[in-house]
C-alpha cells in the first residue's frame, strides 16, 4: 500500500512538473521575439529581364470560402480550436495504429504543425529540424490567434505545385478563394495530403475518392448535411488548369527546377522566417519559354501519351533560358528534364569522336563498316547493328560515320581508343554518372539525365569551356539583401581547335553531300534550316533525343514513354520537330552565329564518303577541317588493320 501511495505521489509530482514546464515554455515563447509570418513562404519569381512573373497571393481568412475552411479543419485537424499546437490524444492513437500495423499508416500533425513545417525551404527529417518545427509550433500558438494561424496555413499549403488557396482557386477553377462552393472546396481540400496523387486533373478518380472522404468527415463533424454532401459529390466540375493567360504548364516545370536548385544553395537560410520570403531572379527567357511550350503543344496534339522534356541554354554562360519537364504539368508534375535518367543513344558519339580527334584521328580517318562480331579475350562477343541494318561494306570516313550515325564505326573507334577513354572524356565534360567501360557505351546504353547531357553539349557549344547549367541568377530577401549571387566559373576542358573540327563534322548530319548508300540522319531538315548548327540525334528502342547548337544557343529534346515501352516509328520525328521549331523560332531574324576558324586549322576539299582528297572525277565534294599538318595526303588512312580480333559475318 505504501509503495502504491509513493508511486501515485511521484506520478502526480511528475505530471505537475510537466504541466509547469509546458506552461513555462509557452510563456517564454509568448514573450520571445515575435515570428513574422505575414509574407513567410512567399516566392517572388523574376525572369531574365527582372520582370516579376509569378508570386503567391496572400488572402485574408475572410476572403476564403467557409466551405474550404471547414473542409480543411474537418479533414486535417478537427480539434484545431481546442488544442495548443499538438493533439496528444491523436498522437497516441496514431502511434498505436502504426505499431499495430507495423508501418506508418496514420499521421497526427495538426494544422499548426503543418504550418510550421511550411515555413521551411525544405522538409528535412533530422531531429534538429523536428525540434525547430516543434518550437515554431509553440511560438505560433502562443503569439498568434487561431484565425491567424489558419490563414497562414491556407496561404502556404501545396495544392499540387500551386501554393496558397487563392492561387489554387484561380488555377483549378478560375475563381477567387472566397467564391468556391462546397464541391470545389472539398476537391481542393483533398489535394494537400498527396498533391500529385490527389490532383483532380491528373488523377481524377483518386481526387473523387478523397473528396468523398472529406465530405463524410464534414457530415460527421456537423458542418454539412448528408444531402449537401451528396449534392456536392455529384456536381460536375470544370477544371481550368490555368491561372492567367501565361502558359502555366511549362512555367511550373521551370519553377520546380528553380526550387530544386534553390534547395541546394548552401547560403540560403533554411527557414523563411529569416527572410520573410524570397525574391528569386531567374534566367528565364519568357519569349523562349512560350516558343518551347507552343512547339511541344503543336507536335504532341496527335499523341496523347508520349512524354517530352526539353531545355534551352545559353552555352556562353550556362544559363537555362527555358525548360519543360513533361507534356503537361496538369497531368504529371514529374520533371523529366532534371530527374529522369534515360539511355542517350547516339547522342554520346560526339564525345567519342572528340576523344578520337585528340588521339590522332581526323575527319578523314576510316574504318570498314560491315556486319561485325567483336570477339574478346574472355571469348565474349558483341555484335552491334547499324540502324535499319544498313551497311556500306566499305571504308567510310569518320565524318561520314557521324552523318549516318554508323554504329560499327563507333564501336571500332571505341575499342581502338580503349574503353576507358570515352568514360574519361565524358567525366571531363560534366557527366558524373558511374559509367561502365564496356563496348556498348559507344552506342549510349548508359542512362544519363537530359540536364547532365546539356552540360556536356554546352562544353562543345562553348568551344571546350565547361560551365554548370543554372537557373538562378540572384536571390534576395524581402528587404532587398542579396543572399546569393551566381558566379561564372568557366573551366577549359577541351581543345578549342579540336572542338571546332568536331562541330563542323556535326553539320554533316543534314548535309546532302553525304547522300550515298544511305542518307544523313537529319537530311529532312536540309532545306529548312535558316542557320548553321551542329546537331546529333540519338535513338534507342525506348528513347529519342536530339541536341543542336550554334555559338549562341543550345537546345536539347527527349521524347519517350514513362513506362519504357518501345517508341514506334510514328513517334520518330516528334523530338526532331520540337527541336527544329524551337531553335529556329528563338533565333528568328538573327544573324548566323558560327565559330571562327582557329589559326592552326585548315580546310581541305575531299570526297566526304572516303575522306580522300577530291579529284576532278569526285562526284560529291566537301570541305573537311584538320589541324595543320594532319590534312590528308595521298597515303592510306585506313585504321582497320589496328583493330583486335574481328570476325566477319
Amino acid at each position: 500500500m505504501k509503495i502504491l501511495k509513493k508511486l501515485l505521489k511521484w506520478n502526480c509530482t511528475f505530471i505537475i512538473l510537466l504541466i509547469v514546464c509546458y506552461v513555462s515554455l509557452y510563456i517564454y515563447a509568448h514573450y520571445s521575439k515575435k515570428l513574422s509570418i505575414s509574407s513567410a513562404n512567399n516566392y517572388y519569381f523574376y525572369d531574365i529581364n527582372g520582370t516579376q512573373y509569378s508570386n503567391d497571393d496572400w488572402v485574408n481568412l475572410n476572403d476564403i470560402s467557409p466551405d474550404l475552411i471547414n473542409a480543411s479543419i474537418s479533414t486535417e485537424d478537427k480539434h484545431f480550436y481546442k488544442h495548443f499546437g499538438f493533439d496528444y490524444l491523436r498522437i497516441i492513437k496514431a502511434m498505436y495504429n502504426n505499431i499495430k500495423s507495423k508501418e506508418t499508416v496514420e499521421g497526427a500533425s495538426t494544422i499548426s504543425q503543418q504550418y510550421a513545417k511550411n515555413l521551411f525551404l525544405d522538409f528535412g527529417k533530422t531531429w534538429k529540424r523536428k525540434i525547430e518545427e516543434a518550437w515554431i509550433t509553440i511560438k505560433l500558438e502562443s503569439q498568434y490567434s487561431k484565425k491567424e494561424i489558419l490563414e497562414g496555413y491556407l496561404n502556404t499549403i501545396n495544392y499540387g505545385g500551386v501554393f496558397g488557396i487563392e492561387n489554387a482557386a484561380l488555377y483549378y477553377f478560375n475563381k477567387h478563394a472566397k467564391d468556391l462552393d462546397l464541391a470545389e472546396a472539398s476537391i481542393l481540400a483533398g489535394i494537400p495530403k498527396s498533391p500529385s496523387y490527389y490532383s483532380p486533373i491528373s488523377n481524377y478518380d483518386n481526387a473523387k475518392t478523397r473528396q468523398k472522404t472529406i465530405l463524410k468527415s464534414m457530415v460527421d463533424n456537423q458542418y454539412i448535411t448528408e444531402e449537401q454532401a451528396e449534392t456536392a459529390y455529384n456536381k460536375e466540375l470544370n477544371f481550368i488548369g490555368d491561372k492567367t493567360n501565361e502558359n502555366i504548364t511549362s512555367l511550373m516545370y521551370y519553377q520546380d527546377a528553380v526550387i530544386n536548385e534553390l534547395k541546394n544553395i548552401k547560403n540560403i537560410p533554411s527557414s523563411f522566417l529569416e527572410t520573410k520570403g524570397l525574391k528569386i531572379y531567374t534566367t528565364l527567357n519568357m519569349d523562349y519559354q512560350t516558343i518551347l511550350d507552343q512547339s511541344v503543344t503543336d507536335n504532341l496534339k496527335d499523341n496523347n501519351e508520349i512524354q517530352i522534356s526539353s531545355i534551352i541554354m545559353d552555352p556562353n554562360t550556362g544559363a537555362i533560358l527555358a525548360l519543360t519537364g513533361g507534356r503537361d504539368y496538369k497531368e504529371s508534375q514529374y520533371n523529366r528534364a532534371i530527374s529522369a535518367k534515360r539511355q542517350v543513344g547516339s547522342t554520346i558519339k560526339p564525345f567519342l569522336y572528340y576523344a578520337a580527334l585528340e588521339n590522332g584521328f581526323t575527319p578523314s580517318s576510316t574504318f570498314i563498316s560491315e556486319k561485325t562480331t567483336f570477339t574478346f579475350s574472355t571469348d565474349k562477343t558483341y555484335s552491334p547493328k547499324n540502324y535499319g541494318d544498313t551497311y556500306p561494306n566499305k571504308s567510310i570516313s569518320m565524318e561520314a560515320a557521324i552523318s549516318y550515325s554508323d554504329n560499327i564505326f563507333a564501336v571500332k573507334t571505341h575499342l581502338f581508343l580503349g574503353e576507358e577513354t570515352l568514360v574519361n572524356t565524358l567525366n571531363r565534360v560534366g557527366i558524373n554518372e558511374q559509367l561502365e567501360a564496356i563496348p556498348s557505351l559507344a552506342l549510349g546504353t548508359e542512362e544519363i539525365s537530359l540536364y547532365e547531357m546539356m552540360e556536356a553539349y554546352g562544353t562543345l557549344a562553348s568551344s571546350g569551356v565547361k560551365r554548370e547549367p543554372y537557373l538562378i541568377e540572384k536571390v534576395e530577401d524581402e528587404d532587398g539583401n542579396i543572399l546569393y549571387q551566381h558566379e561564372d566559373k568557366p573551366e577549359i576542358v577541351l581543345n578549342e581547335s579540336q572542338v571546332f573540327i568536331l562541330n563542323e563534322m556535326l553539320t554533316s548530319t543534314y548535309s546532302s553531300d553525304f547522300i550515298d548508300y544511305n542518307y544523313p540522319t537529319l537530311i529532312s531538315l536540309a532545306g529548312k534550316l535558316n542557320h548553321k548548327y551542329a546537331i546529333k540525334t540519338g535513338t534507342t528502342d525506348t528513347d529519342r533525343l536530339i541536341f543542336g547548337f550554334n555559338k549562341n544557343l543550345l537546345v536539347g529534346v527527349w521524347s519517350g514513354y514513362d513506362d519504357n515501352r518501345e517508341t514506334p516509328s510514328t513517334d520518330s520525328s516528334i523530338a526532331k520537330n520540337i527541336w527544329f521549331n524551337t531553335i529556329e523560332n528563338c533565333l528568328k531574324d538573327t544573324e548566323d552565329a558560327w565559330y571562327d576558324i582557329p589559326n592552326n586549322v585548315v580546310g581541305v576539299i575531299v570526297d566526304p564518303i572516303s575522306g580522300e582528297l577530291a579529284t576532278d572525277d569526285t562526284v560529291h565534294k566537301r570541305m573537311f577541317y584538320y589541324i595543320k599538318g594532319t590534312e590528308p595526303m595521298y597515303e592510306d588512312t585506313n585504321l582497320d588493320i589496328l583493330i583486335p580480333t574481328i570476325k566477319e559475318q
